[in-house]
C-alpha cells in the first residue's frame, strides 16, 4: 500500500501481466559511423542499498537515464556485480590530481544562500503535488517521450526484459498515457494488444503528435515485424503488419511525418510515403542512410557483406532526389559518412593500406573536396562534434591509445580547416567533454589533456578562435596552497566515470545561464567531491551555488531552476528550486515515503513549470515500483511578468574594456531583454527570446588564422608555420585547381563585422583537376530497382557529341578553302612567269625586231606587276 501525505494527491496503477508470446530475436545491431560521434545526452548513477527479500545481499544498482532526440528520457534498473562492470569496461585515464587519495575530498569552500519555505508556499506546493505509484509494474526500465508540443501529453512505456535465448518467451510492455503533463496517467496497454516493444526502439515520436512503436517480433516463422502507429498523440494506435524484419528504429522525414525511411535485417532500404501503411523497397545491400536537405536520402551500399565492406572502405555512396526512384552515386571506397548542418562528409579508403582522408560537400553531393586535414589510419578516427550551417568542428585522434588529439574549425565550405585546439581529451570510450552553450551565441567548453596528465578545461567565446582558461568562481577563495586557480568543469567523460550524474546544462531560451558540475583548483579532480557552479552571462563569471553532486533542470525559460541531490547510497524525498538563478534555494519535501532516485523530467523546451521525479520504491513483496511525483509550480509562483521586471542586457560585455569593442562577438553586439534576478514572476509558454543587433568593425579576433598559418602565443598575428614556408597551396575544388594565396587569416564562419581589418584572400585558377578517384565500372545491382542516369548527365553527353559533330565538320571546311586557294595561287603564278619567258626568248631569237620585243616585254612586266600586286608574290 502506498503512503501519502493526505494534501499530495496521488494514483495508483495496479497492473496484472499478460506475457505476449513474441520471441527475442537475438540480433544486435553494430554501429555505423566509426569516425562520427554525435552521443546522445546519458546519466549514470551507481547506488548501493541492502535490499531485504530474506537474505541480505549487496547489489550493485545502476540506474541510467538516457535522452534521446530531445522528447524521450529512459530511465533503466540493472543488477551486476562490480567486478563484471570493470572488466567490460575499457582503460580510462583518471581525472584525478591526487591518484593516491582513496575518499573524495571537499574541494575550497563557498556559502550558497539558503531560504526557508513559508507554512503557505509548503500548502500550495502540496496542494499541487502529483504522485503515481505503478503497482506491480517492476519492469527493468521505463521510457517516458512527450509527444507535440504544448500538448501535455506524456507516453510511458514500462518494460520487463524477457529472456536473451530466441527461443524463450518474450517479456511485456505496459503503456500509459497522460494528458495533463504527467499530473497522472492511464493504462492505455490494450491499444497495443499488451505486445511486448523492443527496448532499443523505444517510442518513436515525429513531426507533430505521430508516434510509432515497435514490436519485439521473432524472426523466425514471421514474413516481418509489427509496428503500432498513431497520429493522435497516442490515443488511438493501428496495429501494421511490416514485410520486413527491422534491423534498427524507423526514421522520420524531419518535416514530413507521413515520409518514412527503414532498414532491414538483411540490408533493404524501405521508404514509407503513408505513415507506414504501404512499404517500398528501393535499394538492397545498404549498410546506413540519412535524410539531407528536402527529400535528398543518403545511402551507403555494397554488393558484398555490408560489415565486411565497411572493414574494407568499399562502400558506395549513393543519393536519391525522387524518394527511391533514380539513384546517383556520389563516391565510392568511402567507410563510412553522416550529415550534419548543411554538410555532407564522407571518410574514403582509396587503397586497403593507404590512410582514410575526409571529403565534405556543401551542396547534397553535386560537388566534394577532400578536406584538408591529416590522415587518420583504421586505428584512428575523425569525430564530428558539432556543426551548422557555416563551419563544422571536428577532433582527429593522435596515434595511439593517447586519448587525446587535436579539434579543427572548417570554412564554410567543409574544406579549408584551421587548427583550433590542441590535446583536446577524448578518453578510451570515445567520450569527449566538448559542449555548445545554447544559451549565448559563439560559446564552446571542453577539456584539454595536459602534458601531464592533468585535466583542464578551456572556453572559447568566438566558436574556437580562441581558447582560456575559465575564471575563478567569485565565492571562492583559494589559498595560496593552490599556484593556479581556476574553475574545471566535468564533462562525458567524468559522467561515463560515474563522477558526476550529469553535464553541463544549457538552453536557448535561457539566455546566458549555464549550470555545470566542477571543481575548483589547478585542474579537474576526481579525488575531490563536485560542486554545482552557475553562470549568469554565458560563462565569463561563475559562482558556486549546491555543494555536492545533483541533478538539475531549467524552467520557465531560466526563471525557475530546480534540483534534487544526487545519494549514491540512500533515498530522496527533497527537491530544491530557485527563482534568482542560483543565488538562493528553497527546500520542499515532496514525499513522506523516499524513494531510491532514477531522474528529473521536465517538457522539452524550458517553457514549463512542471518537473517529474522518478524513481522506484521497494514493496513489501520485495519487488520494486516505479514512482513518479509531479510538481506544477505554476500555482506557487503566480504573476505574470511585465516590462519592469526585465532588463536591458549587453552580452560578451566586459567591466573596463574599450566601450567601443566591449560586447563585440562574431562581429556583432547583442543587447538581450531578459528578467531581473530579483524578479519573483513567471515568463510564461508565450515567452520570446527578444534581441538587438549592431555590427562591429573587424579586427584580428575576427579572422581564424587560414590553413598552413598558427596563431603566435604571445600576439593575435598569424605566423607561417615553419613546415609550410615558401609553399604554395594547390586545393582542387569544384574540379578547378586553385593556388591558394593569402596573408594567413579567414574571416570566422557566421562573423557579421564590417570594415576595419581586412585581409585579402586572392585565388588564382592554374589548371583544371578532378577530384573524384576513377571509379571502375559498377556492378549490376542487385534491387529490382531499375538504375537510371540522370537528366544532367543525359544532356552532358548530347551536348558533347554534338560539339564533337561541329567541330569536324568546322575541320572539313576549312580545309576544303584552304586546297582551292592554294590551286588559285599557283595559276595565278604560273601565267606570268610563262609569258616574259617567252617574250625574252623571242627578243634574243630576233634581233631586228629588238625594239618591237622590248616593248611587248615591258607590255607583260606591267602585267606581271598588276597581278603580283594583287596576289602579293615575289620574283627571283
Amino acid at each position: 500500500m502506498l503512503m501519502t501525505r493526505p494534501s499530495t494527491s496521488h494514483t495508483h496503477l495496479p497492473l496484472e501481466y499478460n506475457k505476449s508470446e513474441s520471441l527475442l530475436p537475438g540480433i544486435s545491431v553494430s554501429g555505423t559511423l566509426f569516425f562520427f560521434h554525435c552521443s546522445h545526452i546519458t546519466v549514470d548513477m551507481i547506488w548501493r542499498h541492502l535490499m531485504l527479500l530474506g537474505v541480505s545481499v549487496v547489489l550493485l544498482m545502476r540506474v541510467e537515464c538516457r535522452i534521446k532526440e530531445g522528447k524521450t528520457l529512459t530511465f533503466r534498473r540493472t543488477q551486476h556485480s562490480e567486478s563484471q562492470d570493470q572488466m567490460r569496461r575499457r582503460p580510462r585515464r583518471d581525472a584525478s590530481s591526487s591518484p593516491g587519495t582513496s575518499k573524495p575530498s571537499h574541494g575550497p569552500p563557498f556559502t550558497s544562500c539558503r531560504l526557508l519555505l513559508t507554512p503557505a508556499e509548503h500548502e500550495v506546493l502540496d496542494d499541487n503535488t502529483h504522485e503515481t505509484g505503478f503497482n506491480g509494474d517492476d519492469g527493468s526500465y521505463v521510457i517516458l517521450t512527450w509527444v507535440g508540443d504544448d500538448t501535455g501529453v506524456v507516453l510511458v512505456l514500462s518494460t520487463i526484459s524477457g529472456p536473451v535465448h530466441p527461443l524463450n518467451e518474450g517479456g511485456s510492455s505496459r503503456l500509459y498515457r497522460s494528458t495533463d503533463y504527467g499530473k497522472s496517467f492511464h493504462d492505455i496497454s490494450q491499444s497495443i494488444n499488451h505486445t511486448f516493444i523492443k527496448e532499443e526502439f523505444g517510442v518513436s515520436v515525429g513531426p507533430g503528435i505521430s508516434v510509432i512503436l515497435t514490436a519485439d517480433t521473432p524472426v523466425l516463422n514471421n514474413p516481418g515485424g509489427i509496428i503500432f502507429t498513431s497520429t493522435d498523440a497516442g490515443a488511438t494506435f493501428k496495429f501494421i503488419q511490416l514485410p520486413f524484419h527491422l534491423a534498427q528504429p524507423i526514421v522520420y522525414h524531419f518535416l514530413n511525418p507521413d515520409y518514412l525511411v527503414a532498414l532491414s535485417i538483411d540490408g533493404g532500404l524501405w521508404l514509407s510515403l503513408d505513415f507506414g501503411a504501404w512499404w517500398t523497397k528501393v535499394h538492397d545491400g545498404v549498410h546506413s542512410f540519412s535524410w539531407g536537405a528536402g527529400i535528398n536520402l543518403f545511402f551507403s551500399c555494397s554488393q558484398v557483406d555490408a560489415v565486411e565492406a565497411e572493414e574494407r572502405g568499399d562502400l558506395i555512396l549513393k543519393r536519391t532526389k525522387d524518394l527511391g526512384k533514380t539513384f546517383t552515386i556520389i563516391h565510392e571506397d568511402i567507410y563510412s559518412f553522416g550529415y550534419i548542418g548543411a554538410f555532407l562528409f564522407f571518410s574514403v579508403m582509396e587503397d586497403p593500406r593507404s590512410p582514410r582522408v575526409m571529403y565534405f560537400s556543401s551542396d547534397q553531393g553535386d560537388t566534394f573536396s577532400q578536406a584538408l586535414l591529416p590522415s587518420a589510419s583504421t586505428e584512428q578516427f575523425y569525430s564530428i562534434l558539432d556543426g551548422d550551417e557555416d563551419m563544422l568542428f571536428l577532433h582527429v585522434d593522435n596515434p595511439g591509445d593517447t586519448f587525446f588529439g587535436t579539434m579543427y574549425t572548417s570554412d564554410d565550405r567543409g574544406i579549408l580547416f584551421s587548427k583550433s585546439l590542441e590535446r583536446h581529451l577524448f578518453d578510451g570510450h570515445r567520450k569527449s567533454d566538448f559542449t555548445n552553450i545554447t544559451s549565448l551565441r559563439g560559446v564552446y567548453l571542453t577539456n584539454k589533456l595536459d602534458v601531464d596528465g592533468r585535466i583542464k578545461s578551456v572556453i572559447s567565446f568566438n566558436r574556437g578562435g580562441t581558447w582560456r582558461p575559465l575564471k575563478k568562481p567569485e565565492n571562492i577563495n583559494c589559498g595560496d596552497k593552490i599556484k593556479s586557480c581556476n574553475l574545471h568543469i566535468h564533462g562525458e567523460h567524468s559522467r561515463n566515470n560515474h563522477i558526476v550524474p550529469m553535464v553541463t546544462l544549457s538552453e536557448p531560451a535561457a539566455v546566458g545561464l549555464v549550470i555545470a558540475h566542477g571543481s575548483v583548483g589547478d585542474s579537474l579532480s576526481s579525488s575531490q567531491n563536485p560542486d554545482v557552479f552557475v553562470s549568469s552571462d554565458g560563462g565569463y563569471n561563475w559562482r558556486g551555488t549546491l555543494r555536492g553532486p545533483h541533478h538539475y533542470t531549467i524552467l520557465d525559460s531560466g526563471g525557475l531552476i530546480v534540483a534534487v541531490e544526487a545519494h549514491r547510497e540512500g533515498q530522496v524525498k527533497t527537491i530544491k528550486f530557485s527563482t534568482d538563478e542560483g543565488q538562493c534555494w528553497k527546500l520542499y519535501n515532496f514525499t513522506d515515503q523516499p524513494f531510491f532516485f532514477a531522474g528529473l523530467a521536465s517538457e522539452p523546451g524550458t517553457n514549463a513549470m512542471t518537473v517529474s521525479v522518478w524513481g522506484f520504491r521497494p514493496e513489501e513483496d520485495g519487488q520494486p515500483m516505479w514512482v513518479a511525483v509531479t510538481i506544477d509550480f505554476q500555482s506557487l509562483i503566480t504573476r505574470e511578468c511585465n516590462d519592469n521586471d526585465y532588463e536591458e542586457w549587453l552580452a560578451h560585455s566586459t567591466e573596463g574594456g574599450d566601450s567601443e569593442r566591449n560586447g563585440c562577438v562574431l562581429g556583432v553586439k547583442e543587447t538581450y531583454r531578459r528578467l531581473k534576478k530579483q524578479s519573483l514572476c513567471r515568463n510564461g509558454r508565450s515567452f520570446v527570446v527578444m534581441k538587438k543587433q549592431s555590427p562591429c568593425l573587424c579586427t584580428r579576433e575576427d579572422f581564424l588564422c587560414d590553413f598552413g598559418y598558427y596563431r603566435h602565443i604571445n600576439t593575435s598575428e598569424c605566423v607561417r608555420q615553419p613546415s609550410a614556408a615558401n609553399k604554395t597551396y594547390e586545393l582542387c575544388l569544384n574540379g578547378e585547381e586553385d593556388e591558394l594565396l593569402t596573408e594567413g587569416y579567414r574571416k570566422v564562419p557566421s562573423d557579421r563585422c564590417e570594415g576595419g581589418f581586412s585581409p585579402q584572400l586572392i585565388k588564382q585558377t592554374v589548371k583544371a583537376c578532378g577530384i573524384k578517384p576513377s571509379p571502375a565500372p559498377p556492378a549490376m545491382s542487385t534491387s529490382s530497382v531499375t538504375h537510371f542516369d540522370t537528366p544532367r548527365e543525359k544532356l552532358v553527353l548530347i551536348l558533347v557529341c554534338a560539339g564533337a559533330v561541329i567541330i569536324v565538320l568546322i575541320a572539313i571546311v576549312s580545309a576544303v578553302i584552304v586546297v582551292k586557294r592554294v590551286i588559285y595561287r599557283n595559276r595565278m603564278t604560273k601565267t606570268p612567269l610563262q609569258l616574259i619567258m617567252k617574250a625574252a626568248r623571242a627578243a634574243i631569237a630576233q634581233p631586228a625586231n629588238r625594239t618591237q620585243m622590248m616593248m611587248s616585254l615591258n607590255d607583260t612586266a606591267d602585267m606581271i606587276d598588276t597581278s603580283c600586286t594583287e596576289m602579293d608574290c615575289m620574283l627571283p
